[in-house]
């Protein structure tokens, strides 16, 4: 038995306690005793107030029994040199952050693992049912919850803070796809205190960019602008955040009908994404790229009522749906095509936008939180009293009454 540990086996039976008698009040097997009093083993963060508790000691009287005999405070000196206990114990408290720093429960290569899911699940998004891939996300999130009592060094607890947040923030995205409101509050809240603990401003500003979208979508047009606005100066210059955050800022101007104010938006996310290299063959919820510009300009058109909307729209088609197959059409594909119904309405041509309506809705692709976009088609086939009316609305109704599951 090392020195270190005797401290901690001399005040185990001062307490009058055996090992085995120990070991059942804390929790554990006597094992774990055993390589405690070794020194082959510290006892976990958790299990640490639960020692103190049974030894009737404070949490740093269990840390000075604990604490190799080279870095615990000298028991005496020479008589000549006087003992300063608060100095010791500054020296001490030094020294054993300095050891806590660079002890890790938590591998490198966990971190790393949870990084890559999240870039996969991230990149799945927009081709996946969100009720599918929340499941997922809901596992990987509770494992992190698990990670966070472990003992790790400072670098590797942020990221776990970082990659924690970022399950948050896709968790909310997914409960707000399928108008989860409750749930989706939660992880946003929970997302942003992650990131404030990992001074992460980029996460952070995306939580209130997918609040901004969330309550564009119940119609508080001024909320969800001031929400955008917040973003943006949250987000680091030149990150997809901060370009995101622009964009919503123009969708909403766009709804209030501010034109000037819709098209200088749409200007700077052009500025602003010119710059960025997609991705390949796959596209990136948060990381965004010069098609997502083409798509957002789009829809941002179409509410302000420019017929500029139909060229954007049908090239954010063209570009990602060059087969012509719904089977496969990715969601911005579907929002495309209610762009260009709704800009092919303007321009009085009836029978096109119909059917890029349809095709929009049967593509399987408009999650419940975008069915009112699909339904401001069918309003305004209606409001004309067009022949195709009666068909859009039974199509639309199709996708209404789809089981969660199946949407």
């Amino acid at each position: 038995m090392t020195s270190r540990r005797r401290r901690l086996a001399e005040r185990r039976k001062a307490c009058g306690f055996n090992q085995e008698e120990f070991a059942e009040a804390v929790g554990v097997d006597r094992s774990t005793v055993q390589r405690w009093e070794s020194g082959k083993n510290d006892p976990q963060p958790c299990q640490r107030p639960r020692i103190a508790k049974v030894l009737a000691i404070t949490a740093a009287e269990l840390d000075a029994l604990l604490v190799p005999d080279a870095y615990a405070p000298p028991a005496s000196r020479n008589s000549w040199v006087a003992v300063d206990s608060a100095d010791s114990d500054d020296e001490f408290d030094a020294l054993e952050l300095a050891r806590r720093v660079s002890a890790s429960d938590v591998g490198r290569e966990t971190l790393d693992r949870l990084e890559f899911a999240f870039d996969d699940l991230a990149a799945k998004y927009p081709v996946s049912p969100p009720q599918d891939l929340l499941q997922r996300v809901r596992k990987h999130s509770a494992y992190v919850a698990r990670l966070m009592d472990a003992r790790m060094t400072l670098v590797d607890r942020r990221r776990l803070y970082v990659v924690g947040g970022w399950f948050q923030l896709l968790g909310a995205t997914l409960h707000i796809d399928l108008h989860q409101n409750d749930a989706a509050t939660a992880r946003l809240q929970t997302a942003a205190t992650l990131a404030q603990h990992a001074e992460h401003r980029e996460i952070e500003a995306w939580c209130y960019e997918t609040d901004a979208w969330r309550v564009l979508t119940d119609g508080e047009y001024k909320r969800a602008l001031e929400l955008s606005l917040i973003a943006q100066n949250l987000a680091p210059s030149g990150t997809s955040a901060a370009i995101q955050a622009t964009a919503q800022e123009g969708r909403v101007r766009a709804r209030l009908g501010e034109g000037q104010e819709t098209y200088s938006a749409i200007e700077r996310v052009h500025l602003m994404s010119a710059g960025m290299v997609p991705r390949k063959e796959t596209e990136h919820h948060y990381q965004y790229d010069p098609s997502k510009a083409l798509a957002y300009t789009a829809t941002t058109l179409a509410w302000v009522g420019d017929p500029a909307a139909e060229g954007y729209a049908r090239q954010v088609i063209a570009e990602l749906a060059p087969a012509d197959d719904v089977e496969k059409w990715p969601r911005r594909v579907a929002s495309a095509n209610i762009d260009l119904a709704l800009a092919l309405l303007g321009s009085g041509r009836l029978d096109e936008a119909c059917d890029a309506a349809q095709r929009a809705i049967l593509s399987g692709r408009i999650v419940p939180s975008n069915h009112w976009r699909a339904l401001e088609v069918v309003k305004v086939v209606e409001n004309r009293q067009l022949p195709e009316a009666s068909e859009l609305r039974e199509v639309y109704q199709g996708l209404k009454a789809l089981p969660e599951g199946a949407k």
